[in-house]
């Protein structure tokens, strides 16, 4: 369940938000959704795929944290072992939202929301939100940053999903792995980029991905496949 409210510095007062890693917080994730603009940062550390969300048919990019869900193999008894979090992990509790403008047909202003059912959100535990006499925390000003970004990354991923479909260069792939258990496992339902149609391309194509900023994230995930071993490896260690 989830309780959004409006953040404000009278209510949400003496809030504060565990920043601590763990299954308990919330970050038992499978996946974790992710856009173009931080694909860089992202293949350094997880494999990019793609999922088709079975609501609207639509295709998102994810960083793969897991085999199966409810399962995360960055988390280790120390927290989250890896040099980078993805924005959509880290922001929460919060959320961006539209609150409507004073102005007749002004836009709306984009403002924060907390959940406050999360179990990141405490009284007594964590970094707080607001100063004492006043003002925000360096900690919010943060997640306000993070907001922003993830808002404007994941408004411009469709534009860079219409490109991939448009060249065909979308591919559904299976992963059968043989643990050091002897147990077999597959991944199943995702896609990936599909390589050999990306070097068929000619100059065109290839110059108007350029244009539309779509070249250099195409690269990134076929980089970061290279993690599917380090995956592999990591759920060797637990077994």
């Amino acid at each position: 369940m989830t309780k959004l409210v409006l953040l404000n510095n009278v209510d949400h007062k003496a809030l504060r938000v565990i920043t601590r890693r763990a299954a308990a917080y919330g970050d038992a994730l499978m996946a974790a959704p992710t856009f173009p603009a931080e694909f860089r940062t992202i293949q350094g550390c997880y494999p990019i795929v793609f999922q088709k969300r079975a609501d609207t048919g639509q295709f998102q990019p994810f960083a793969l944290l897991g085999f199966e869900e409810g399962e995360n193999l960055f988390l280790g008894k120390d927290g989250w072992e890896a040099h980078y979090i993805p924005m959509s992990v880290e922001r929460l509790p919060f959320f961006i939202g539209g609150q409507r403008s004073s102005e007749p047909g002004g836009a709306p202003k984009r403002v924060i929301h907390i959940d406050l059912d999360h179990p990141r959100v405490s009284s007594s535990d964590g970094e707080r939100l607001f100063r004492e006499f006043g003002g925000t925390t360096d900690y919010l000003d943060r997640m306000n940053m993070l907001l922003d970004q993830l808002d404007a990354g994941m408004s411009a991923t469709p534009a860079f999903i219409e490109a991939l479909l448009a060249h065909e260069l979308l591919e559904s792939f299976v992963l059968d792995v043989t643990l050091k258990d002897g147990s077999e496992n597959r991944l199943a339902g995702f896609y990936t980029i599909n390589e050999e149609r990306l070097r068929a391309l000619d100059g065109t194509a290839i110059g108007a991905l350029h244009a539309q900023n779509c070249l250099e994230p195409l690269y990134m995930v076929i980089a970061s496949m290279a993690h599917l071993r380090d995956l592999i490896d990591r759920r060797n260690r637990r077994r």
